[in-house]
């Protein structure tokens, strides 16, 4: 019993301190890195873990994201968040697609989980 309680006081302890570092903002609101910001074309909302769920977790998640000229996304960076819930934000956002450009370009991207169902 002493282990379990132990092993969940630090899962809740790392979830807190990854909450902690990122700002306050609207779901997956954008903040260009490279300064051109490419314009969404589709957009998958992240699936709340089941885990997060149970344990009623907010949070926020932030992503560096660089998307190809062609529009798909090709690369991701986890820059902050829960580790409960950045699976679910990098799934969704790996989908999107944007407008096509000249060139490759990056922009960061900030989820936030604040309902769980």
């Amino acid at each position: 019993m002493g282990s379990r309680t132990w092993m969940m006081g630090l899962g809740l302890a790392v979830i807190l301190a990854g909450s902690a570092l990122l700002p306050s903002k609207g779901m997956a609101q954008d903040t260009s890195v490279s300064g051109s910001q490419r314009k969404l074309r589709s957009q998958t909302a992240p699936v709340y873990p089941a885990i997060a769920k149970q344990m009623h977790l907010t949070g926020k998640v932030k992503i560096e994201t660089t998307i190809a000229a062609d529009g798909r996304v090709v690369d991701t960076r986890v820059v902050g968040g829960s580790p409960l819930l950045v699976d679910a934000a990098l799934n969704a956002i790996k989908q999107w697609r944007f407008e096509p450009g000249t060139k490759d370009t990056t922009q960061t991207f900030e989820f936030d989980f604040d309902k769980p169902d």
